[in-house]
C-alpha cells in the first residue's frame, strides 16, 4: 500500500500540472471562452495622449458617450487624459498593460511620430490595431482681427508662429511644409494640447493655426476665426467658400487617421469584439451627426487587419515626410 501511494502522488500531480497547463495556454492565447462568454465584465479605461479639449479628447469622449447612450457595450469607457512627452507617456502606459483587453487608446500623429523621433521607448507595432473609424482634415485659420487675409499674405509677414501640441505633429509639419512652399518661416511652439493651442491663438500669442474642424469649427462659425485653407483634397461642405491648400496652388494634401488600438497581445476574441463594436458605431447615426457631421470628419471604416497596414503606410509617410523636412536622418 506504501508502494501504491508512493506511485500514486506523481500520477496526480501530473493529472494538475496537465489541467494548469491547459489552463495556462488558453488564458495564454485568447483566454478561452471567458472573453467570448463574459467579455467585457468591467469597465474600459480610454488614454487619451493629449489634454481636455483637443482632437484626440473630442474623439474619446464622443465615442464613450455614444457606446453608453446607444447601450453598445455593458459596460463604460471611461476616458483619462495623460498628456506629455508627446504622447510618450500616454502610450508608454498603454503599452505597458499588455494582454490587457480593458484598456484603449486612440492613434494620434504622435503616436507615429515621436517613436521616430526616439523619444519613446514604444512604437506602433507594440499596439494591437482594433479600427480605423475617420480622417481629420486640417482647416489653417488666423483671428478674425489678423492682417493675415489668405495664405498668400503669410509670405509678407516675418517672425509668424503657430502652436503645437507636441515637438513633433502635423500641425508642425504643416507649418513647415506651408513656409517651404511660401519660402518663408513659421516657427511652431510647443504646448500641452490642442486647447491650449486655440486659447494662445485667441490670446494673441501666437499668429496661425492648423486645427482639426473638431477643434476649432465652432471658433469660425462664431467669427472668431478666420480661415484661410483646407489640407483635405476636396472642400469642406461645412466650409465651401474656404479653399483647399491645392486650389491656391500649394502641393499640401494631409489628413489625420483617427483609429482605436489596445496593448499588445490582447485575446483575438476582445479584438474581434471591438471590431463589431466599432463598425456599429461608424455606420450608426448617432457617430454620423455627433462627430463626422457635427466636425467635419471624413467617414470610414478600417477592420483591423486593414487598419494595421495603413499603420505601416501612415508611419511610412511620416517617416519619409521628416526625412525630407530633415527632422530625422
Amino acid at each position: 500500500m506504501h508502494s501504491s501511494a508512493r506511485a500514486g502522488i506523481p500520477a496526480l500531480s501530473r493529472r494538475h500540472a496537465m489541467k494548469a497547463a491547459l489552463a495556462a495556454a488558453a488564458l495564454f492565447s485568447g483566454l478561452g471562452s471567458a472573453v467570448a462568454e463574459n467579455y467585457p465584465a468591467k469597465n474600459f479605461q480610454y488614454i487619451v495622449q493629449t489634454g481636455v479639449g483637443g482632437g484626440s479628447d473630442i474623439l474619446a469622449r464622443t465615442l464613450a458617450k455614444i457606446l453608453h447612450e446607444e447601450k453598445l457595450i455593458p459596460t463604460n469607457v471611461l476616458v483619462e487624459n495623460r498628456p506629455g512627452g508627446s504622447g510618450a507617456i500616454a502610450y508608454s502606459y498603454i503599452a505597458g498593460q499588455k494582454a490587457s483587453p480593458y484598456v484603449l487608446g486612440g492613434v494620434g500623429v504622435s503616436f507615429f511620430t515621436t517613436p521616430l523621433l526616439g523619444k519613446m521607448p514604444v512604437n506602433y507595432k507594440d499596439f494591437t490595431p482594433l479600427a480605423a473609424i475617420a480622417r481629420s482634415p486640417y482647416i489653417l485659420a488666423v483671428r478674425a482681427d489678423s492682417p493675415i487675409k489668405s495664405v498668400a499674405d503669410i509670405k509678407t509677414k516675418s517672425g509668424l508662429t503657430t502652436g503645437t501640441s507636441g515637438a513633433v505633429s502635423d500641425p508642425a509639419l504643416l507649418a513647415t511644409m506651408t513656409a517651404q512652399q511660401l519660402g518663408t518661416q513659421i516657427r511652431a511652439v510647443p504646448y500641452d494640447g490642442e486647447g491650449e493651442v486655440l486659447a494662445a491663438l485667441l490670446g494673441g500669442h501666437i499668429d496661425l493655426i492648423y486645427g482639426n474642424p473638431n477643434e476649432i469649427l465652432e471658433q469660425i462659425k462664431a467669427g472668431a476665426l478666420r480661415p484661410l485653407a483646407v489640407s483635405s483634397p476636396d472642400r469642406l461642405t461645412s466650409l465651401p467658400d474656404v479653399p483647399t491648400f491645392k486650389e491656391q496652388g500649394y502641393d499640401i494634401v494631409h489628413t489625420q487617421l483617427r483609429g482605436i488600438i489596445m496593448p499588445k497581445d490582447v485575446p483575438p476574441e476582445a479584438v474581434a469584439y471591438w471590431e463589431g463594436v466599432l463598425k456599429k458605431v461608424a455606420e450608426g447615426d448617432a457617430w454620423k451627426t455627433q462627430y463626422i457631421q457635427r466636425f467635419n470628419e471624413e467617414p470610414i471604416f478600417l477592420n483591423s487587419a486593414e487598419f494595421a497596414k495603413q499603420m505601416d503606410v501612415t508611419s511610412a509617410r511620416y517617416e519619409k515626410l521628416m526625412k525630407e523636412l530633415k527632422l530625422i536622418k
